[in-house]
């Protein structure tokens, strides 16, 4: 008996139905893509997919894909639904997909245009005040549609319809576990490592921690960690990787203080793709510089290092545009930011996970939880959390501001109840205060708490008065240069987590 598989598109895309035939998938997951079916170079799709007799689910776009392709309609109506939505669900019990779920329940939309009818033989499942046919299914050919985001924390019953789709209708068994998963890296990183060696780049967050601990179960001593102090840390940052990491691990590590190169190359940047991407040029190319200094450490065996570990998510992959006809919405360091002339093959064993797996599977090996449990920190460090030039100035004041607020947040118990709580200055805005019976003129720090699951939706998290009340007192009173303390309550759509 064959193992079962979900074959899973970013985007349909030109992808044809043989090449899906040979994979020979369990189960067909197509998401994701532009805004619309009608926007201009939108990517076509091979409708003999739907005749291959695998079970089938569109999400968002490839919802509508799925229904323009069978025959169904896919208008503008000009009702746009975008975050949180009231979705009834027929009154037939909303069939196999929408099985045991109740009658009304709130969804994550993200679409612009509407399908108002489903194609012939498909029974409309659901359906929103703007949206006519918000589900569809025909059971007999396992073909399956939500126009929302069931994978999102903030869709109510949203697991349960990927379960239904996955064990209900596609017959997939329930055997996914961390164990596996690891089995499995462990097997892949092995077979394309070979006996060469290995270079991972350590950052202090979750990913690269647990992307660098599977490739040591892989291959062991023949990887080399390298941390880069790039002064765009926080506070007390360096010492938890040189120490808590290394003791946990036994991971060889080698530090690489590189504050000036990094300070130097950002400076009089404001644009935050520039900024992603000259961090990611400088990423690589202090790695480079690292193998050099590896190399001829060992050049006794005169094997170079070939490899480079990232802690690469699918969140990644998805913002920076990966999959063919997807957006980018912003150049990932480790994605979109990475350099044309890269001399390394990369080694990405978290590539198709979401941070909630990850933690998983960091705690399956042993990870201890300050590093599994810790709030997802960007590749690029508070130089993207700075709003304008970074200067070493800016970022002091700043680590000042990012220290108070976790420090405050793990006071009041709330570590658990937020995902991630970037603090963000915003450099080349001033506005007028007054401190001690004068006036100031200073910079604007905002707070961004978040919940979420896998980054790829968020709320923002409401705070108790109290704990604002001490973060602000705290930072103004605190840190010199900034006089006022503004909280972001955008959700994610429409605004991303981080601001750049």
């Amino acid at each position: 008996m064959r193992e079962a598989s979900v074959y899973s598109e970013i985007v349909p895309h030109t992808i044809t139905a043989a090449e899906v035939a040979a994979k020979n998938p369990s189960g067909i997951v197509l998401s994701g893509g532009p805004s619309s079916v009608y926007e201009e170079g939108a990517p076509a799709f091979d409708s003999a997919i739907f005749d291959l007799g695998v079970p089938t689910m569109g999400i968002c776009y490839g919802f509508q894909v799925m229904a323009k392709a069978l025959g169904g309609e896919v208008a503008k109506t000009g009702a746009r639904e975008y975050g949180s939505t009231d979705m009834a669900v027929d009154g037939q019990g909303g069939g196999e997909l929408l099985a045991e779920q109740p009658d009304a329940q709130t969804v994550w939309m993200s679409h612009g245009d509407s399908v108002v009818k489903a194609p012939e033989g498909f029974e409309v499942l659901a359906r929103t005040s703007s949206t006519p046919v918000a589900a569809f299914a025909n059971k007999e050919r396992g073909l399956y549609g939500v126009q929302w985001h069931p994978e999102v924390k903030h869709t109510q019953y949203g697991q349960d319809v990927i379960v239904n789709f996955l064990h209900r209708a596609a017959g997939i068994p329930a055997d996914w576990n961390p164990g596996n998963v690891i089995a499995d890296q462990v097997a892949a990183i092995q077979a394309q490592v070979g006996s060469g060696r290995v270079i991972c780049g350590l950052s202090g967050g979750v990913d690269s921690a647990v992307a660098a601990a599977l490739v040591h179960k892989a291959v062991g001593d023949q990887l080399v960690c390298v941390f880069v102090d790039h002064g765009l840390l926080r506070q007390d940052e360096r010492r938890q990787v040189e120490e808590d990491y290394v003791k946990s691990t036994g991971v060889r590590l080698v530090t690489i203080d590189a504050r000036e190169q990094f300070i130097s190359a950002l400076a009089g940047v404001s644009d935050p793709e520039q900024k992603r991407k000259i961090i990611g040029r400088e990423f690589i190319r202090t790695f480079e510089q690292a193998q050099a200094d590896l190399i001829a450490e060992a050049a006794a065996d005169g094997d170079p290092i070939r490899f480079l570990v990232q802690g690469t998510l699918y969140p990644d992959v998805v913002e920076s545009g990966g999959g063919s006809g997807t957006a980018n919405i912003k150049s990932h360091h480790n994605v979109g930011g990475l350099p044309e002339d890269l001399q390394f093959e990369l080694v990405e064993p978290l590539r198709a996970l979401f941070k909630d797996e990850v933690r998983a599977i960091g705690r399956q090996l042993g990870l201890p939880d300050e590093i599994v449990s810790r709030q997802p920190f960007p590749g690029p460090g508070l130089g993207i959390r700075i709003v304008g030039e970074v200067t070493a100035e800016r970022l002091e004041l700043l680590r000042q501001a990012d220290a108070i607020v976790r420090a405050e947040l793990t006071a009041a118990g709330l570590d658990a109840e937020i995902w991630q709580c970037p603090v963000v200055l915003l450099a080349d805005v001033r506005s007028v205060g007054v401190q001690g019976d004068g006036r100031t003129y200073g910079h604007p720090i905002v707070l961004r708490p978040v919940s979420s699951e896998d980054a790829m939706t968020a709320d923002w998290t409401r705070l108790p008065y109290d704990v604002l009340a001490r973060i602000s007192n705290r930072i103004t009173n605190e840190v010199s240069g900034v006089n006022r303390v503004v909280l972001d309550v955008t959700s994610k759509p429409p605004g991303t987590i981080e601001w750049e």
